[in-house]
């Protein structure tokens, strides 16, 4: 991951490998951002990734089923949409009022090798740390010019930093920014330091050359010139840092996101920059035990965040443009076990889907009577992210080489949702 360092020093006359750019202050980590220059284009296209670490319970939310045995349909009722025949948690009455503006994907296949990471709804691999996560590949093919880097996680808050957003063969430059709250403090420019001083970037630049001499020689210097290129271009640009900058919102807005879904607002103001893929995790819906306790707290704010952002992304004129899905890494086990709790159940989850001009109002795909399987074949990771490349305008037929030089396909498993158009 790449972050913006909080440590500060005074700026220097010379950069030394200890102070390397105090504009805000870029250590080497701040310099690896992911990303290359590119000509300006139409309004870029984005998407956000929602992770519901710990899987959410399908059954309990978005695929209810209340004619089951009361040791399978638990402790939930369900509630009409404004759309005929859809019904979801009465927990969720926000989104209950637009599902004519979302979609739902049901009976979703995941796998479940024991740990909770978000590697398969990232990568569309079920093979840990073997390929590169979607903002990976839209860093690759879809770089920018403008100092934004085009693929942002907020799923973490270092130093706690997981290991599945990696962009493996496609090369590190193309790992997430992560921002943290002292470094986007830092791209303000230094007193007494000039925006024309720092206009001058060949000049600047040349003040690199002493770091590449004194740090140890690693892959991570690859394509060194394009991340100082891509750290000065965050400095100077005020796009940049108003794009981080939530206090512009109006109170008001923050308020209708809520606190549990602060970072939706900030992917939406990402997004509305032009970022091209912004990752971020919401709750802990690992409910082995008290599952409806844990439930019935976290989904009315869930259901007030998507209500927020699917309205927000409308009013702006930007459901076209910046396409969203809010997922576990699988779903929850139907038969209630342990402590009022539900167990991991990779065979059936659900998604939410909306914006990125697809076609929303509907219910996706159905579940046997339990919510146990999907009826006929079921969609997996893979065919959402599928979906999600195609807006991108990424072709999922084209290859990389991996480690070893071999073609690698961006999706082995490259069939779309069809149903969402």
């Amino acid at each position: 991951m790449f972050t913006f360092l909080g440590s500060a020093r005074k700026c220097r006359t010379s950069v030394t490998r200890r102070d390397v750019l105090r504009v805000g202050t870029l250590t080497t980590a701040g310099l690896m951002l992911p990303g290359a220059r590119a000509a300006a284009t139409a309004r870029p296209k984005s998407v956000i990734l929602v992770w519901l670490r710990g899987g959410a319970s399908h059954i309990d939310s978005h695929d209810m089923k209340p004619d089951a045995p009361a040791e399978i349909r638990g402790e939930f009722q369900p509630a009409r949409t404004n759309v005929p025949g859809i019904q979801i948690c009465d927990l969720m009455p926000m989104q209950a009022k637009i599902m004519d503006k979302l979609a739902i994907i049901r009976g979703i296949k995941s796998v479940d090798i024991g740990d909770h990471t978000p590697h398969y709804i990232l990568t569309g691999f079920p093979d840990r740390g073997k390929r590169p996560v979607i903002g990976a590949v839209a860093s690759r093919l879809s770089p920018r010019a403008d100092g934004l880097p085009p693929y942002v996680s907020l799923m973490y808050e270092p130093p706690k930093l997981y290991d599945t957003e990696g962009p493996t063969y496609l090369g590190n430059s193309h790992r997430p920014f992560v921002p943290r709250k002292e470094g986007i403090a830092n791209l303000s420019l230094v007193k007494g330091v000039s925006l024309e001083q720092l206009e001058d970037r060949k000049g600047l630049l040349k003040h690199f050359d002493s770091l590449k001499r004194e740090v140890e020689y690693s892959h991570n210097m690859n394509g060194i010139d394009d991340h100082n290129r891509q750290a000065l271009e965050m400095v100077v640009s005020p796009r940049v840092r108003d794009a981080f900058e939530m206090n512009r919102e109006p109170l008001v807005v923050r308020e209708r996101y809520g606190k549990y879904c602060e970072n939706f607002l900030r992917a939406r103001r990402l997004a509305e920059a032009g970022v091209s893929v912004i990752t971020l995790k919401v709750g802990d819906w690992d409910t082995h035990e008290h599952n409806f306790r844990d439930h019935r707290e976290q989904l009315p704010q869930l259901d007030r965040g998507i209500h927020a952002l699917a309205t927000d992304l409308h009013d702006r004129g930007l459901d076209k443009d910046v396409a969203v899905v809010v997922w576990g890494e699988f779903g929850r086990d139907p038969r209630i076990s342990r402590i009022a709790g539900r167990d991991h159940w990779p065979d059936a989850g659900a998604a939410v889907v909306f914006g990125g001009g697809f076609k929303v109002g509907q219910a996706i795909g159905e579940t046997d009577r339990h919510a146990y399987r999907a009826k006929g074949r079921p969609y997996t990771p893979s065919n959402v992210l599928a979906s999600l490349y195609g807006f991108l305008g990424i072709d999922v037929q084209q290859t990389f080489p991996d480690h070893d030089g071999r073609p690698m396909h961006v999706l082995d498993d490259r069939d779309p949702v069809r149903e969402l158009g």
